[in-house]
């Protein structure tokens, strides 16, 4: 006899790796790629390339089912590739490395957070928050701004430091209320 599991069972099951994680790790040669490249097209091009396949990955993801692979890859190869492009930046002198680290906030204070929680043994995961994604968007409409040469760089990026501070405070309370 055959047995059955109810759907609440099978959602709960989830794989290891997906299809979407293979789009997701896209971004780590991106992101390398992103710090050697110095024309405009490259540059755009790599940008544009990271930032439809982390919507796309997400988007896949939450059609198929996301996996344990993609829950961690995710948000690790998205700081990464953010973090890296910022090297950029901040290699060229355009915003000064204070600033480059108040757009950055949100992500090295998640970054050094999962790593705490983690050596005192109770890792933990906060789910997405809209204060987040918008940190992103303006992360990376500041890397845009960049790539194009506009004058408009440092005002885009101190407005996504003041994101950034509200999403901090935002993931915190998300973070508190799990407690």
């Amino acid at each position: 006899m055959m047995q059955t599991t109810d759907r609440s069972e099978r959602r709960q099951e989830i794989s290891l790796f997906k299809a979407p994680d293979g789009l997701t790790a896209i971004r780590i040669p991106l992101a390398v790629a992103f710090l050697l490249a110095h024309g405009l097209w490259m540059r755009l091009g790599i940008l544009f390339l990271a930032a439809a396949s982390d919507v796309l990955d997400g988007i896949w993801a939450r059609r198929i089912g996301g996996s344990r692979v993609g829950a961690v890859l995710d948000p690790i190869v998205d700081k990464a590739f953010v973090g890296t492009a910022f090297v950029a930046v901040a290699l060229s002198g355009d915003l000064a490395v204070l600033e480059v680290l108040a757009v950055l906030l949100r992500d090295l204070l998640a970054a050094l957070s999962f790593f705490i929680t983690w050596i005192l043994g109770r890792p933990t995961t906060v789910p997405a928050r809209a204060g987040g994604k918008v940190v992103t968007v303006f992360q990376l409409l500041t890397l845009f701004t960049w790539v194009l040469g506009s004058n408009l760089i440092r005002p885009l990026a101190w407005v996504t430091a003041a994101i950034s501070v509200y999403a901090v405070a935002d993931y915190g309370r998300g973070a508190w209320s799990k407690r």
